[in-house]
């Protein structure tokens, strides 16, 4: 069968078919790195462009276009702007970039937005010519100052210096002057030879104020005359509010309002535990509607015979139909649970609404999104809607949706104060837009100890179908197939299907991870199930098939030498491994477990190697990994939402567990060191840990499961494979 397209994420969102989607969409790509900002807003500064602030104090303010939720974007932006701007590191301050799609839209996605483990890898080279462009702006005012030559002098430190006379001026001293001077069209960025803080394991700019209590995440938000609103949303997925009987909730002392929406009631208090003791005393008669029958079963019988049907073709080459009629056949499906993202601040949004304005305080990841359907929801024009960017607590995707903003907005309008309305835990993972059900069906052949053929097809949710609706083409959402496509290993035939699936009544969306979290772990499951039909070691067998990926087969010879590989293990104690190229990363892993008798899990050792590319921050970039790694662990481990009669089972971290201190592995992360440009680091740790712990329990056992989370009865000593 021959090639009939070729559709990945990763390509339409770093290559080529990233300009034509977007432009073909109206979303153009914006090079806001150089694009001058208002006058108003630059009176008194050297404000080259939209990231740049220097006063006649030296003072350096750098605009953060995109958000930080613990991942270290702040920081690392920072030294990317400071390093080719020649900055004072010591003098750097960081502001949250307000919401304007026109200076600060992600150069990938056109809006401005963060996820994806896009940051660095979209603002690296628009950043370092900001910088560059600013530098140079400052040498040209010092050098007219002085009557030289520009390439006379030199930047450093926050100071240009011309050598040959001693002479020096800082930045602040000439601010005034640069901001009079025309920017290079073409200005030359820095070998990375030439680097003094990428590289460098920089103390995150964050930390201080997050150590002594001076962080404001969106939570934190406190206006004169604020009250508190506890809310409670339909039980049932889709369903509305029906009557309410607020009598005894409006007699509890400090009770505000009561206030009553489509699908949500929610309890104005003078504080949180006034407003949640009015909403548990309030009456509520919820008319479910058609989703009050539907369960986890319903859910997956759907699926699977959904599953069944012939998908988009997403990528195709060689002959897999002859492929697969020949050698040893393999034939694998593996399934994957809802997931909620539970950040540890709950979600939360504070709103003043007035006849002409409407305020919002909060921590989001789409800072201009959350702006225009805040004006839907307070019917007002989006030039009138402010937003003020706090820090998130998490966010792992939930914080990519914009529902609770729109609530709080609709609670506010009722009220004329500002009204903050935090949802329970409860009500965060009950009301989630969860990671959604994946279906992976693998089928490939054996030749000579080589994979012959391989298809693959995924079944599940098309997130982007309705977070980005554009992006969604030909059946296909390439977020769902992006490490299914993007496979690293040398297959000759090899074949990837679609099939869009929607779940009935629940909502999905993007979880940390995103659609590699569930290829990955097919992939690399499928792959040690092979290597075990082809009687290989399952690293041996790997390298065998990434002779054309020499990034991954680097990591993957370096993770086998650091791991102990092939060193002997006690009785029901195994290692697994995973490699997987995400988000321009290449990340090997091997995870050691141990499974007791009644097929409880010890995670003995976790190591992982990771050539991302030039690393700004290597402190940030192993702090990253290490966290994604206890967070996909901890997945694998307990993470699974249920549905009964319409409504998810559990509630908080009782029933979704989170692992624990004491559980949590001895984790090594090597960070090779590369010229290259960087990769995104924030989701590939998540992906790496569910598979290779699979593969070790795999080895220490021989049960090959094929569904998450790990069902520990089929783990007891005693059962067979």
């Amino acid at each position: 069968m021959n090639a009939h397209h070729s559709v990945s994420r990763r390509a339409l969102l770093t290559g080529g078919l990233a300009t034509g989607f977007v432009l073909a969409f109206h979303l153009p790509l914006r090079a806001a790195a150089n694009e001058p900002v208002q006058k108003d807003a630059t009176d008194g500064k050297f404000a080259p462009n939209a990231f740049i602030r220097i006063d006649e104090t030296g003072r350096t303010v750098l605009m953060m276009p995109q958000v930080e939720m613990g991942q270290g974007t702040y920081t690392s932006i920072s030294a990317v702007l400071a390093e080719e701007l020649d900055a004072d590191w010591s003098k750097i301050e960081v502001q949250h970039a307000p919401p304007n799609d026109k200076l600060y839209a992600n150069p990938t996605f056109g809006l401005q937005v963060t996820g994806n483990s896009n940051s660095i890898r979209a603002w690296w080279m628009p950043l370092r010519k900001a910088g560059a462009t600013a530098r140079a702006m400052l040498v040209q005012a010092a050098a007219a100052q002085w009557g030289v030559e520009p390439a006379s002098c030199t930047a450093s430190k926050g100071e240009v210096a011309h050598a040959a006379s001693g002479r020096k001026l800082g930045y602040g001293e000439l601010a005034l002057a640069a901001q009079g001077q025309t920017p290079p069209k073409d200005v030359a960025v820095k070998d990375p030879k030439d680097f003094v803080l990428i590289g460098q394991p920089l103390k995150r700019l964050d930390t201080p104020d997050k150590v002594n209590g001076k962080a404001l995440y969106g939570i934190d938000a406190i206006l004169p005359d604020m009250k508190i609103a506890a809310i409670a949303n339909c039980p049932v997925f889709g369903g509305k509010v029906g009557k309410v009987d607020d009598s005894a909730a409006t007699k509890i002392a400090g009770v505000r309002k009561v206030v009553v929406l489509d699908d949500a009631v929610a309890v104005i208090g003078d504080h949180m535990w006034a407003a949640k003791q009015g909403l548990a005393a309030l009456k509520i008669e919820w008319n479910e509607g058609a989703n009050a029958k539907i369960s986890t079963k319903d859910v997956w019988d759907d699926l699977r015979k959904a599953s069944e049907k012939d998908g988009a073709i997403a990528k195709s080459t060689g002959d897999i139909a002859k492929a697969l009629a020949t050698g040893d056949k393999f034939e694998a499906t593996f399934e994957l649970p809802f997931l909620a993202h539970a950040s540890m601040e709950p979600i939360n949004a504070t709103v003043r609404v007035t006849k002409d304005s409407c305020e919002i305080w909060t921590g989001t990841q789409i800072m201009t999104r959350v702006q225009s359907e805040a004006a839907k929801a307070a019917g007002l024009p989006i030039d009138k809607v402010i937003v003020n960017q706090h820090l998130l607590g998490g966010g792992f995707g939930r914080k990519l949706e914009p529902d609770m903003v729109i609530a709080a907005v609709k609670i506010a309008k009722q009220v004329d104060y500002p009204v903050k309305v935090i949802w329970t835990r409860e009500e965060d993972i009950q009301h989630d837009v969860y990671r959604p059900v994946y279906r992976d069906q693998v089928t490939a052949s054996l030749v000579d100890g080589k994979v012959a053929g391989w298809k693959y097809k995924v079944a599940g949710s098309a997130v982007l179908a309705r977070w980005l609706p554009p992006a969604f083409q030909k059946g296909i959402d390439i977020d769902a197939i992006d490490a299914a496509v993007d496979a690293p290993y040398d297959f000759a035939n090899f074949h990837v299907e679609y099939v869009h699936a929607e779940p009935p009544a629940v909502p999905t969306g993007f979880w940390r991870g995103v659609g590699p979290n569930n290829n990955v772990f097919a992939v690399e499951c499928a792959m040690d199930e092979l290597a075990r039909k082809a009687g290989k070691d399952p690293i041996e067998f790997r390298k065998s098939m990434l002779t054309k990926n020499p990034r991954m087969l680097a990591v993957l010879n370096q993770v086998a030498e650091k791991s102990g590989w092939g060193q002997p293990l006690p009785a029901r104690v195994g290692r697994g491994v995973c490699v997987q190229p995400s988000f321009a990363s290449f990340i090997a892993t091997v995870v050691e477990a141990e499974i007791d008798d009644i097929g409880e899990i010890v995670l003995r050792r976790v190591t992982s190697v990771v050539d991302t590319g030039i690393a700004v921050n290597p402190d940030t970039v192993k702090a990253q990994i290490e966290g994604g790694l206890i967070f996909g662990l901890t997945a694998a481990l307990y993470g699974e939402i249920t549905i009964e009669k319409g409504r998810v089972q559990q509630s908080n971290f009782h029933d979704y567990r989170m692992m624990r201190i004491n559980e949590t592995p001895k984790i090594e992360v090597i960070v090779v060191k590369s010229g290259e440009a960087p990769g995104g680091i924030g989701e590939a740790g998540v992906n790496a840990g569910p598979p290779a712990l699979r593969n070790a329990i795999y080895a220490a056992t021989g049960v090959a499961l094929r569904r998450l989370p790990i069902d520990r009865k089929l783990l007891a000593a005693g059962r067979k494979a």
